[in-house]
């Protein structure tokens, strides 16, 4: 080929190719036929049940479905309609699961503002006190709280048992300290006294009212995990009953939970106390119409009773409301002076001092 042929060549090849820049890239043609499967790789190791995590709770055992039984057909928690309550604001913190859940993960106390009433709030079940399904390991068996002390509501003090902190959160007096006025306090209500269940306070030595004073108790101070020590055991049982057996670590001769007999005095000093509050006419005496020992307002012209309340208040001395609400604070402890002997005889002793002495 010549020079001339040559650069003939060229040229044209140089405007070829200008003219398909110019022209830009066309539509995307379609997308041609699947190609042959490649070959299968090797395949990988075995599972084991260890690598399942879930395996660590769902097992051929029977741990779970033995918990779930004592929880849901023994133990007070687990049955009962009580969680129904959590439907209003002031009892969400501690009826029905959710309020008492996310209050407790929160670390506010029963009766916060932010507390409201739950709509279809459910009873106490494994989510309300473990953290189930979060970590997918036995870390979901972690309580909820349990490592944070609880600062008492009404109160001054602060509860720090182990383990026993989830239940402090409910069980304290929940209810505010009358007020004074003049010497007197006006009760406006047939329930006046320590909400139910008053444990933690009286494990602690404390929330009693007058010039009472008490200390912490043995079982708070020597127990491991207070209440979970004494009412689940190393074998956490789910039913919360506490057992003989359980005590016989530090009390190696008792058949009974009537330590020392006291379980017997204080009981009697109760009943006392109870009779004393009838015949002054603060407690009415009619066990029917009245099963939960409430206090009343005794009409002596109709021989009636009436409940009190804010425009009918039952006006009484300071000491005699001191000597009812601390009648509550052991009765609601439901021990019989087992959680603090020496605080419940002490509160019981005053009481008892100041109703001989009391005339209506």
């Amino acid at each position: 080929m010549n020079l001339k042929k040559l650069l003939v060549l060229v040229g044209v090849l140089i405007i070829a190719a200008v003219v398909i820049t110019a022209c830009g890239t066309g539509p995307e043609g379609p997308v041609g036929p699947a190609g042959p499967e490649g070959p299968q790789g090797e395949a990988g190791p075995a599972a084991s049940a260890s690598d399942l995590t879930c395996t660590e709770c769902h097992n051929d055992t029977t741990l779970i479905t033995s918990k779930q039984a004592q929880f849901k057909e023994l133990s007070v928690h687990g049955t009962g309609e009580a969680f129904i309550r959590g439907e209003g604001t002031a009892c969400a913190g501690c009826h029905g699961s959710e309020g008492t859940k996310a209050r407790i993960n929160s670390g506010l106390p029963p009766h916060d503002p932010s507390v409201v009433g739950v709509v279809n709030v459910s009873p106490f079940n494994c989510r309300t006190c473990h953290n189930i399904h979060t970590t997918y390991t036995k870390d979901d068996f972690s309580l909820t709280g349990a490592e944070q002390p609880v600062k008492f509501e009404y109160s001054d003090g602060t509860f720090d048992g182990g383990q026993g902190n989830l239940c402090a959160n409910c069980h304290q007096i929940r209810n505010e300290k009358p007020v004074v006025t003049d010497g007197n306090i006006a009760i406006i209500s047939s329930r006046f006294g320590t909400h139910y269940g008053t444990e933690a306070q009286m494990l602690v030595g404390e929330g009693g009212l007058g010039e009472v004073s008490g200390s912490p108790s043995k079982h708070y101070e020597q127990v491991p995990n207070t209440c979970v020590g004494c009412h689940m055991g190393d074998e956490r049982n789910h039913t919360y009953l506490p057992t003989v057996a359980r005590c016989q670590d530090c009390h190696a001769d008792v058949t009974d939970f009537d330590v020392n007999g006291v379980q017997t005095e204080i009981t009697a000093m109760l009943e006392e106390l109870h009779t004393l509050f009838v015949e002054k006419k603060l407690m009415n005496p009619d066990e029917v119409a009245n099963p939960s020992s409430l206090w009343g307002i005794y009409d002596p012209a109709t021989d009636k009773w009436s409940n009190p309340s804010v425009d009918a208040p039952l006006t009484v001395p300071e000491a005699v409301a001191n000597a009812m609400w601390n009648y509550k604070l052991v009765t609601y402890d439901q021990s019989m002076g087992v959680h603090n002997p020496a605080y419940a005889k002490a509160l019981l002793e005053s009481a008892l001092e100041t109703m001989k002495a009391y005339t209506p």
